[in-house]
């Protein structure tokens, strides 16, 4: 197996550079952009913390704060957003546009000098996803509620915005991005996957550029507010797409590019290595999908009963299984396999550390290919109720664009279970081609790569297996 080549066909080093045209890098050179998309979701978002308080109707199929996070959004999210262009969704967020303006003083002209607030750096020993793997974990435990209960959905949001915004004013930049959104986790592992990157073009360039302005800023531009350092950075992960480094390049030696899927699962470099954070990041992401699953698409009335409260002790065995399922039985599945691995490579001196998180990155595809499913079985059933919610966003009887009494109208859903078995499939591939690497960059030699990667390939194939089983029946 060629290593430059993927299924035979597709050569990981191809790069399409879309800021190559004209118009692409003026606008990511603008300082309009990112902010009128940041202004547009800032009123989206108003509109929906009104229907949390105001809106008409309880039932989340007629909320317009509901149908909006958790169908379009997170539909959106999902199928389009991160698959093709990373964390996108960072890009255009309106969650730190009050912390960025205390910081700055300004939202659109740069302000030279030190930023304000208390410009805090995060401690050391927190800078990682561990808080965010468990921020998106206890989220999930609410889950139940959001989908049904628009003033859950309110007050989830009111949190996350007035934390944004205080720890704005305590950390530096973008400090809640990146340590402690929900959000922000899983777009960060799964940007690993994704068909588009933001980096350098000519390292000799920035090799002999100082400053470095694309990390400390100028009079185009601010520094990088993820705290990254664009001269250099080889992955998604930590990427929020926000263009200040295309701002800042006086050599205009920033790129946004076209590339094929998943070329970020196979670094693993000293400033950028692999970690148990991100691995514990994709068993939790795979554990809540399945949950999930069974929970709102599956037809077992009594996980879905548990799952939203009709009694506190199922509701307190949901929250303990989903835990215990998340944070032990699915990474201690994969640590036995991973022992396997090493049984069956004859290796003894590579780390069984070493062998668990690299193949834990296999899991990124598969997952992500298993949400992409999961949100098929949420808008082709649904989406055609965001069509009344447009016209009547607080369901006061409005008709604004002539939708409000446009029925029910499932699409291709006597299709839905093949489209999430076809999905799975492609995902599943691009999995063991990806994880059939990473067995080569874990293990010295061919043979115990090849004996190495059998028995994670018997996982991966499991578990595919057991998620066509619920989707297909």
């Amino acid at each position: 197996m060629s290593e430059d080549k993927l299924f035979g066909l597709i050569d990981l080093n191809f790069r399409f550079e879309l800021t190559k045209f004209k118009l692409v890098r003026a606008l990511c050179k603008s300082r309009w952009l990112p902010l009128l998309l940041i202004l547009f979701n800032l009123f989206i978002f108003v509109i929906i913390l009104l229907a949390g308080l105001f809106g008409g109707y309880s039932a989340g199929n007629y909320n317009f704060g509901i149908m909006m996070v958790w169908i379009l959004w997170w539909v959106l999210l999902i199928l389009m957003l991160v698959p093709g262009f990373a964390r996108m969704w960072c890009l255009m967020c309106p969650f730190p546009i009050f912390s960025d303006w205390a910081q700055r003083g300004k939202l659109f002209e740069v302000r030279q000098g030190k930023l304000g607030g208390l410009n805090l750096k995060w401690p050391k020993r927190l800078s990682s996803m561990w808080v965010l793997n468990l921020a998106f974990l206890a989220t999930t435990f609410f889950s139940g509620f959001f989908t049904v209960r628009p003033f859950a959905t309110f007050i989830l949001l009111g949190i996350i915005i007035l934390v944004a915004f205080l720890t704005g004013l305590v950390f530096q930049k973008r400090t809640f991005c990146l340590y402690l959104c929900p959000v922000s986790g899983f777009q960060g592992l799964y940007s690993q996957f994704a068909t588009a990157e933001v980096r350098r073009k000519d390292p000799e360039i920035c090799k002999k550029h100082t400053p470095k302005t694309c990390f400390v800023g100028n009079e185009k531009g601010y520094g990088c507010p993820w705290l990254r350092t664009p001269f250099d950075f080889a992955k998604n992960t930590y990427c929020g797409l926000c263009l200040e480094c295309f701002k800042t390049c006086p050599h205009d030696n920033m790129a946004l590019n076209l590339r094929p899927p998943g070329v970020d699962l196979l670094v693993d470099t000293k400033r950028e290595p692999r970690g148990l954070d991100e691995a514990y990041k994709a068993f939790i992401m795979l554990g809540i999908a399945i949950v999930f699953y069974l929970a709102f698409q599956g037809p077992w009335g009594v996980i879905k009963d548990m799952v939203r409260a009709t009694t506190l002790e199922g509701y307190l065995g949901y929250i303990t299984f989903h835990t215990v399922f998340n944070l032990l039985i699915i990474p201690g599945i994969f640590f036995l396999f991973a022992y396997l691995s090493k049984l069956f490579s004859g290796n003894k001196e590579v780390p069984l550390k070493k062998i668990f998180t690299n193949f834990s990155y296999t899991l990124v595809p598969l997952g992500l290919g298993v949400w992409i499913g999961f949100s098929l079985g949420i808008i082709l059933p649904n989406g055609s109720y965001l069509l009344h919610i447009l016209s009547d966003p607080f369901a006061w009887g409005w008709n604004l664009f002539g939708t409000a009494h446009f029925p029910w109208t499932p699409v291709l859903t006597h299709l839905l279970g093949y489209l999430q078995g076809a999905t799975l499939i492609v995902f599943y591939l691009f999995s063991i081609a990806y994880g059939f690497r990473s067995s080569r960059q874990t293990y010295p030699d061919l043979p115990q790569a090849r004996r190495g990667w059998i028995p994670m390939l018997g996982l991966l194939t499991l578990i595919t297996t057991a998620f066509l089983w619920l989707f297909m029946g």
